[in-house]
C-alpha cells in the first residue's frame, strides 16, 4: 500500500510518500520559520495560509521524487490534530478532497502518534513494547507503548513543556526566534558549571515532571546578572549550558524511572527536543551503562514532518478499514486513541 501523508498542524508543512513494502519512498518540507520569526513567534492566519500555498506544490514534489502518479495512492493520512484549528483544516481539506476525487480512503491520523512511532522509521527500528518519552512543543510525555495505539501515559509536564520552557528562556536571553535550537547551539559554547539551576520534581517519586519553575529561575538569573551591565556573550552561554543541563538530567532521571517501574529494556525519544546532542549523548551514556536500547528517529525527522503521519497512517491502515471522517481535534489527548 502506498499512503501519502499531510502534516500542516503548526508552523511546518510536510507531505511524505510511504509505501508498506518499500519504506519511505520521499518526504518534502518547507519550514515557516523566517516568516514568523518577524513576529518573534507563530501567527496562526499567517500559518494557515502559507500550508495552503505550500501542500499541492509539495505533493507534486514528493511524487516526483517517488516516480510515482497519484493514481498509484492507496491512501491518504492527514494529521487531524492536536494543532492550531486553521492549519488542521489545510490539510484535512486538501487530503479530503483529493481522497474524494481518488475514491481512496483518508486517516486521520493524532499528531503526537506520529511523533511516537517515528523512530521506526530509522533503522535499526524499535520492536514493540517500549517506554517513549515525548517531547514535542508543547508536549512532554512518558507513555508506554504496547503496540500501534495502545499507550499508557506513565507521566507528564504539569505545566511548561520542555520545548517551551527552552523557547521560553531563549527569549529571556534574547536569542530569538525559534528559541529552542539558538539556546541548545549557544549552550555548546557555555559552562554549565558556573551556575547553579533547579531541577524541578527530580525526587518528587512520580513519573510527572515540571518546567515552569525553571524558566522562572532563568528569569531571576538573567535579572540579577543584568544589573550592573547587559549580559555579555559568556554569561548568556553559561546560562544556557545550566540550563539545558538542568532540562537533560531531568528526562533523563524520568526516562530511566519509567523503564524501571515498566521493566522494558527499549527507550525511545520522539519530538523535536529529541534532537538536542546533549539529551542524545546522556541518554545513549545511560542506556549503555544498564544495557539498555534506546531508538530515535532520524535528524530530519524530528521536527514535524509528512513521513511520521503517512507511515502512522500506513500503520493504522493495516488494522481498520473504514476511512475517516472530515474533522480536527485542536486538542487531543494521545491516550484515548483506540487500540488497533
Amino acid at each position: 500500500m502506498l499512503v501519502l501523508g499531510i502534516e500542516s498542524s503548526c508552523d511546518e508543512t510536510g507531505v511524505a510518500l510511504y509505501d508498506t513494502e518499500l519504506g519511505l519512498l520521499a518526504h518534502q518540507l518547507h519550514t515557516q520559520i523566517a516568516m514568523h520569526s518577524e513576529y518573534g513567534g507563530v501567527v496562526p492566519e499567517l500559518a494557515s495560509r502559507d500550508h495552503i500555498r505550500r501542500v499541492l506544490p509539495l505533493t507534486t514534489a514528493c511524487l516526483t521524487e517517488a516516480q510515482r502518479q497519484l493514481s498509484d495512492i492507496d491512501a491518504i493520512a492527514y494529521t487531524a490534530g492536536p494543532g492550531l484549528a486553521g492549519a488542521l483544516l489545510v490539510g484535512a481539506s486538501v487530503a479530503n478532497a483529493m481522497a474524494f476525487a481518488l475514491n481512496k480512503p483518508t486517516i486521520a491520523v493524532h499528531h503526537l502518534e506520529g511523533h511516537l512511532l517515528s523512530p521506526c522509521l530509522a533503522d535499526p527500528a524499535p520492536q514493540f513494547p517500549f517506554v517513549a518519552l515525548l517531547v514535542s512543543g508543547g508536549h512532554t510525555q512518558l507513555m508506554a507503548v504496547h503496540g500501534v495505539g495502545h499507550y499508557e501515559l506513565l507521566g507528564e509536564t504539569v505545566d511548561d513543556a520542555a520545548g517551551e520552557a527552552f523557547d521560553k528562556s531563549a527569549k529571556l536571553l534574547g536569542l530569538g526566534y525559534p528559541g529552542g535550537p539558538a539556546l541548545s547551539k549557544l549552550a555548546d559554547t557555555g559552562d554549565a558549571t558556573r551556575f547553579t539551576l533547579p531541577r524541578p520534581m527530580l525526587h518528587s517519586g512520580s513519573l510527572d515532571m515540571s518546567f515552569s519553575g525553571l524558566k522562572t529561575a532563568v528569569l531571576n538569573l538573567v535579572t540579577q546578572q543584568s544589573k550592573e551591565a547587559p549580559l555579555d556573550d559568556a554569561t548568556r552561554a553559561d546560562i544556557c549550558a545550566a540550563f539545558q543541563e538542568a532540562i537533560v538530567e531531568v528526562l533523563v532521571k524520568k526516562s530511566l524511572a519509567a523503564l524501571k517501574q515498566t521493566g522494558m529494556q527499549r527507550l525511545v525519544i520522539a519530538g523535536g527536543v529529541g534532537a538536542n546532542r546533549q539529551l542524545r549523548a546522556a541518554l545513549n551514556d545511560a542506556a549503555k551503562k544498564r544495557k539498555l536500547e534506546v531508538f530515535y528517529p532520524p535528524m530530519a525527522l524530528c521536527t514535524d514532518n509528512g513521513a511520521m503521519i503517512a507511515y502512522a497512517g500506513a500503520q493504522r491502515l493495516k488494522f481498520q478499514q473504514s476511512a475517516g471522517s472530515f474533522a480536527i481535534q485542536p486538542r487531543w489527548d494521545l491516550a484515548s486513541l483506540e487500540r488497533t
